[in-house]
This record gives structure tokens, C-alpha cells and sequence, in this order.
């Protein structure tokens, strides 16, 4: 059975390169195994951004006896 380990990461959108160094930040994570399941924005002045990441691990778990 496939096991996963989650990351949030949280980007502030204080100033306008923050975009820029936020690709930069989710390439590098991508770069080590993370995929981006989700992003979500600030409801209240575009404060910022949370992304929710995922990757697969390297050890699988006998769930309930079956593979």
C-alpha cells in the first residue's frame, strides 16, 4: 500500500516578487518529490497563500493484512 507525508507551506504576499519566490519555492520541492495538491488565498486583502504538498514515502504500510 502507498504511503504519504503532507507539507504546508505558507507564503506571505507582502511585497511583489513574493510570486516569484514562491514558484521558486514549490519548483524546489518539486525537485525532491513534493506535488502540490492545493493552494489556497487570504479572503482579507490577498495577505497571502498556503499550499498544501504531498509525497509519496519510501516505506509501505500491510494495511489490514492485504498489499
Amino acid at each position: 500500500m502507498k504511503t504519504y507525508e503532507y507539507k504546508i507551506l505558507s507564503f506571505p504576499m507582502d511585497r511583489k516578487n513574493r510570486l516569484i519566490e514562491m514558484q521558486a519555492s514549490l519548483n524546489a520541492k518539486g525537485q525532491i518529490g513534493w506535488e502540490v495538491i492545493s493552494i489556497s488565498s487570504s479572503e482579507f486583502a490577498n495577505i497571502g497563500h498556503t499550499a498544501f504538498l504531498k509525497r509519496e514515502t519510501s516505506e509501505s504500510a500491510d494495511v489490514g493484512g492485504t498489499q
